[in-house]
């Protein structure tokens, strides 16, 4: 058993290092997904709560072709099908065509959550800021945003564990991310696949878990408004 434990701990010894380059190209890319995906998506969820017929409808669309297929086969459109249109500014490589892909499919989330939370805030706060003599837009500016990024801490939390996670499937395309190297790993040591694979999982939850506590909190904090 103690022989066990011992060849265990070896092993973790020796991948550490190369799991923790993984994590950081993990981190690279979801963060930069993230922060590029968060302010595109709020901006098209603002837009959708206003009254413009198109836009709404284009942005309706976007939301229906991005979560309703699978992020693979974006994926696959964004670094195979695009760089074959021959358009100088869609040949990418690897690591900004994972970006891309996952900042659209983070996108996509984020439209939808800040358009909910803007509707969740009570109409009576925009009517008294209206009756305070500010205009629409300076009432949505200076009471009803700000109200509703209250609302939108919580969920979005969760989104970002998916759009951590989701960052397993990049390997597909060449980017050594933790999943990936784990695999090479696996080819080192083919007769310690599931360790390795359970290692890869620790590493993960590490990540995730400080994500999901500031979830909880955000719901606690800010998961609701008072007032009509």
């Amino acid at each position: 058993m103690f022989e066990s434990i011992a060849e265990k701990w070896a092993i973790t010894v020796n991948l550490w290092p190369i799991l923790m380059h993984g994590l950081w190209l993990t981190f690279a890319v979801s963060m930069l997904a993230i922060v590029l995906g968060s302010a595109l998506g709020f901006g098209l969820g603002v837009v959708r709560t206003l009254p413009f017929g198109w836009p709404r409808r284009l942005i309706g669309l976007y939301l229906h072709v991005f979560r309703g297929t699978p992020f693979l086969v974006q994926l696959y459109i964004v670094y195979f099908v695009l760089p074959s249109l021959d358009i100088a500014f869609l040949q990418f490589d690897s690591f900004v065509a994972a970006i891309v892909a996952l900042s659209f499919y983070t996108s996509s989330y984020v439209t939808e959550i800040t358009a909910a939370a803007v509707r969740a805030v009570p109409p009576g706060q925009e009517e008294a800021a209206r009756a305070a003599g500010m205009s629409k837009s300076q009432a949505l500016y200076h009471v009803v945003l700000p109200q509703a990024l209250r609302l939108m801490i919580p969920p979005m939390a969760g989104v970002y564990v998916v759009i951590i996670k989701s960052t397993s499937l990049l390997s597909v395309i060449g980017i050594a991310e933790l999943t990936r190297q784990g695999e090479i790993a696996i080819l080192r040591l083919p007769g310690n696949v599931l360790f390795v694979y359970c290692l890869i999982a620790v590493v993960y939850f590490i990540y995730c878990y400080p994500v999901l506590r500031f979830s909880q909190w955000g719901e606690r904090r800010f998961g609701r408004i008072d007032g009509s």
